[in-house]
């Protein structure tokens, strides 16, 4: 059995599109792969707990180093874990600098998956400034996604960081990643080596 944690974005939900997709593909191709998509917190200032809480509970999922998928926010908590676990990930159109982002994003919302409402306050910026990894002991341990035309993070930020990572730029796009599911067995190739 392997484990893969699936990691949603800031206002996303296990519900979303990209999500939904990489159930479908992995339950389908790859059976006897256990794929984990919590509902994430909507606040910061939790999510680091909620994880260590959930990998806690579930320990396979760091046997022979975690693997992961993030998109957007879950992309920058997916490289908090694995450079602090171990394993690999594949980001998609993952943040950077959430905490300069989320500086706009001080106050009321909901999230319209979910239908919760929240605040964002200024100790959150500080809790999202401490996950941050300023320096990645593997690049080769990213696969990263990126789409030029994402409308909510600017791409050459991540194409930056990990630049010696495995990288794809598309032209054109958008934040949701387009056309997200082509990329699937590739995805699950780099995780997996190709285990069925």
């Amino acid at each position: 059995m392997h484990h893969i944690l699936y990691l949603h974005g800031f206002l996303s939900s296990p519900a979303s599109v990209k999500a939904q997709a990489t159930r479908e593909y992995f339950a389908q191709y790859y059976p006897d792969v256990q794929l984990h998509i919590p509902q994430l917190s909507n606040s910061p200032t939790h999510v680091e707990q909620q994880l260590l809480t959930l990998i806690a509970q579930h320990p396979g999922l760091i046997e022979n180093g975690l693997k992961a998928i993030g998109s957007s926010m879950g992309g920058y908590l997916s490289t908090y874990l694995i450079e602090k676990y171990g394993g690999k990930a594949v980001l998609v159109n993952p943040a950077v600098r959430p905490y300069e982002l989320l500086q706009n994003y001080l106050g009321e919302h909901v999230n319209p998956y979910t239908n919760e409402g929240f605040n964002i306050v200024p100790s959150d910026i500080d809790v999202l400034k401490q996950l941050d990894t300023a320096r990645l002991n593997n690049p080769s341990a990213y696969r990263v996604m990126l789409q030029t035309d994402d409308e909510t993070l600017d791409y050459r930020q991540a194409e930056q960081k990990y630049a010696h990572s495995h990288l794809i730029v598309e032209q054109g796009g958008d934040h949701s990643f387009v056309d997200y599911s082509r990329h699937l067995p590739d995805i699950a190739e780099f995780l997996l080596n190709g285990i069925k």
